[in-house]
């Protein structure tokens, strides 16, 4: 079926507030998944009982720190889909209010990879040589 133009640019700007809402999404999540893993991490390290209380301290931090990059892979791919609705839905009908942005995936860069970017790699690997230097000064 071919649409005017009228009622094309209609779809791209409620494809665009869809894609927008699900980009806040994923970066609220991310803000609340860091403020977990801080405060799971002071409370362990704060409640002294056993040598691996300590260790455990770990755990939300590498858990924690995977999701978070999984989240901010998921927003990539999700602002690839809103550029790619911006260039394209004016000429085309192809992929109409189609939310599947793995179909990028391809093109963005891997998860591990985005585990150790600067966006959240200064963050938990920060909090991972702190936790760490923590555990050697009381073990």
């Amino acid at each position: 079926m071919r649409y005017t133009k009228e009622e094309l640019k209609e779809f791209m700007l409620k494809e665009i507030e869809i894609i927008q809402d699900v980009i806040k999404r994923m970066a609220f999540n991310s803000f609340m998944i860091k403020g977990w893993t801080i405060t799971l991490v002071a409370v362990t390290l704060l409640l002294r009982g056993t040598t691996y209380q300590i260790l455990i301290a770990f755990m939300p931090i590498l858990v924690f720190w995977f999701l978070d990059a999984y989240f901010l892979w998921q927003e990539r791919l999700y602002r690839r889909l809103y550029n790619w609705v911006i260039k394209n839905r004016m000429n085309t009908d192809e992929h109409l209010f189609d939310m599947n942005a793995y179909r990028f995936k391809h093109e963005e860069q891997s998860k591990l990879r985005i585990t150790f970017s600067v966006t959240i790699g200064w963050f938990y690997g920060c909090l991972f040589v702190f936790t760490l230097i923590y555990a050697m000064y009381v073990l």
